[in-house]
């Protein structure tokens, strides 16, 4: 390989090993290790996920590959999604909670398999009465209320694909994808409840159906009886449906297995977002499968994820996952630091939470806030998650001693969007615990890490490189919505022989960069454009973020790349300190030393910047774009999908403000 194409350099401390705790071993739902001989018969292994649900009709094929990257999964089948997620569990479960929800302002609802079924029934011939035809994209705009999940399952009732437009986002953002949809029906609310306030929601309505291309009906959930802001005479309230469908049940209808069951918009690489497409069958099988053998879930457990439905991971591991599995799924409305910083714990001590889902994000911002706030509180996990980016080793230690008090298993995830669940990480009874590290493949999942040209690196080496994805699985997308040249393009034209008919020739570029080291665990790198290259060094920014993570001050930073005429790019790493730390040089020094000693003294970086908070998109990543810009004198661009815009505006400020 010549010095052009010098690889991401991944100078990474290993780490020790933690074993599951024993008691979880014998409980787990998944404890042999024979389970990945299974899942090596392919497709064929697959059917295990499958086989978790109820089906109308059987599948005559487990996979479809003659046309890639154009994949049909469980063939001949026929289900429905919104029956395997309530109807079938009504016999055993049906006075059991399904979903527990908790509003920020502290009430609470306990909401039954047979309560949701009826609320789902209704909302389902509502939306039939207001002229939802099956397989029409009804575009949900809505924050984390029952009402949501209630909507998404009556759309899967009735044969129409939800597009659901996560709340936080502008009204730019939802007429841009209700237009992409070509949606008929928005469903939306009056407002919701956020750190105290209420959000003035349908606002947001008002303004984008301005800038529809077409008249969508728009039908409008209330948060309280009666709403609590101005909402248009052109728009038909949802209570007064349901009223007039009180009490109907509506047949579930029976959707091919290759149906689609929702679209999830994400941001692409041309900046418009693209609909990435989910099928009915292989994405259900998929999310039960994970949630069963990943998650650890029983029916008996109460599970919490923390994400929002807004998002891929809510839709998997707050609702079709744990729903189709007939357990207690956690919501809840709010902020996780209102009224004060221990509402987490709080909420896991009073519903007796056994399985917590959360964010790196959302670890570190705990790191940050101190452990005075868990203090006092009795919880007891035995399964805790990581989703969403990569974790540093410090805070996955954190996490594992202050969170799980050391007795609890950690399994940390890889996937995204596009991939519908977990594609890497352990499986908890069965790999050892490594912090930093996503784990080893997931059953059935063939990742591998290939060089610039396309040339795969050999396994278990450490050298990094691209992650891909060399073989199908059921909860891959379909296709781009409405542009199957885009979806070729996106994610397989650079790795694949796209003149091919055989699937051995089509693999799924992730996008991400990672590193499997000799044990066979990967460790993702993070994406490929959040890269630099420092005299000649190829750095990701979470080698680089590790390494400062290692300082016990820091509760989050971020690296964005700098130019520089003498080393092409130089690192500036922006920080935020945890709570009661006073920045200093001293702190500041630490932070340089441990870049130097965890990476090398040509990563040391150019600024160490002490800030009181990071711009963040709504659902808690870092946008490193913005500091980089910042960085580098240039115009900070849009910022409208960032929970505070304010917050980049004042690093600049304070950047530049002589």
């Amino acid at each position: 390989m010549s010095d052009q194409d010098i690889e991401l350099e991944a100078r990474l401390t290993e780490q020790e090993y933690f074993e599951p705790p024993e008691e979880f071993v014998e409980q787990a739902n998944v404890s042999d290790p024979a389970v990945y001989d299974r899942f090596d018969e392919f497709p064929e292994g697959f059917e295990e996920y499958a086989e978790m649900l109820d089906w109308n009709e059987e599948w005559d094929t487990v996979l479809d590959d003659s046309n890639p990257p154009f994949y049909e999964w469980f063939v001949g089948g026929e289900l429905n999604a919104s029956a395997n997620c309530i109807d079938r569990h009504l016999d055993d479960r049906g006075d059991e909670t399904a979903i527990l929800w908790e509003g920020e302002e502290g009430e609470t609802r306990h909401i039954s398999y047979r309560e949701l079924h009826e609320e789902v029934n209704e909302m389902a011939a509502a939306l039939r009465a207001s002229g939802v035809e099956e397989d029409e994209v009804v575009t949900i705009h809505m924050p984390m209320v029952p009402a949501l999940p209630v909507t998404m399952l009556a759309c899967a009732r009735i044969g129409a694909p939800h597009s659901v437009v996560f709340a936080g986002f502008s009204a730019t953002a939802l007429s841009d994808r209700v237009n992409s949809a070509d949606s008929d029906h928005v469903v939306t609310i009056d407002g919701y409840y956020r750190r105290g306030d209420f959000l003035n929601h349908i606002e947001k309505a008002d303004e984008a159906m301005g800038n529809v291309d077409h008249d969508p009906e728009v039908l409008v959930w209330t948060r309280h009886d009666e709403p609590e802001v101005d909402v248009s005479d052109d728009y038909t309230l949802v209570a007064d449906l349901l009223a007039e469908h009180e009490g109907e049940e509506v047949e579930p209808v029976s959707r091919d297995a290759e149906d689609p069951l929702f679209l999830m918009y994400t941001s692409g690489t041309t900046g418009q977002p693209k609909g990435c497409q989910h099928r009915t069958g292989g994405y259900l099988a998929y999310a039960a499968g994970t949630c069963n053998y990943v998650e650890d879930i029983k029916p008996e457990d109460t599970y919490w994820c923390s994400a929002d439905i807004g998002w891929i991971t809510g839709h998997t591991y707050i609702v079709y996952g744990p729903l189709a599995l007939g357990t207690t799924t956690v919501m809840y409305e709010g902020a996780p630091d209102y009224p004060d910083k221990s509402r987490t714990w709080e909420i896991a001590e009073a519903y007796d939470v056994d399985i917590f889902h959360t964010s790196p994000t959302a670890v570190r911002q705990f790191m940050k806030w101190g452990t005075e706030h868990i203090e006092g509180h009795d919880f007891d996990f035995r399964h805790m998650t990581t989703v969403g980016e990569p974790i540093q080793p410090e805070a996955w230690l954190w996490y594992y001693q202050h969170i799980g008090g050391e007795d609890a298993v950690i399994v940390d995830t890889w996937w995204q969007t596009e991939t519908g669940g977990h594609l890497i990480t352990n499986l908890p009874a069965i790999q050892d615990m490594k912090p930093g590290s996503a784990g080893v493949a997931a059953p059935g999942i063939e990742p591998a890490i290939y060089d610039d040209d396309g040339e795969p690196v050999d396994a278990e080496t450490g050298q990094a490189g691209n992650l891909v994805i060399e073989r199908p699985w059921p909860g891959m997308l379909q296709t781009v919505y409405g542009d199957d040249e885009r979806f070729i393009a996106e994610y397989w034209e650079r790795f694949s022989d796209t003149d091919s008919n055989d699937s051995e020739d089509w693999v799924y570029e992730a996008g991400d960069g990672a590193v499997q080291a000799t044990d066979g665990y990967y460790r993702i790198l993070g994406r490929l454009d959040d890269v630099m290259n420092v005299a000649g060094h190829r750095l990701g920014t979470m080698e680089i973020e590790s390494a400062v993570s290692e300082v016990d001050a820091v509760a989050e930073s971020a690296v964005a790349s700098r130019e520089d005429a003498e080393k092409g790019e130089v690192p500036d790493v922006y920080v935020t300190l945890r709570e009661g730390v006073e920045e200093s040089e001293e702190v500041r020094q630490e932070i340089v030393e441990s870049i130097e000693e965890g990476i090398g003294k040509f990563a040391r970086p150019n600024e160490v910047i002490f800030v009181d908070d990071l711009p963040k998109t709504r659902s808690g990543k870092i946008m490193r774009r913005l500091l980089e810009n910042i960085s580098n004198g240039e115009d900070l661009g849009n910022t409208t999908t960032l929970r505070d815009p304010s917050v980049a505006e004042r690093i600049r400020d304070q950047i530049h403000a002589d």
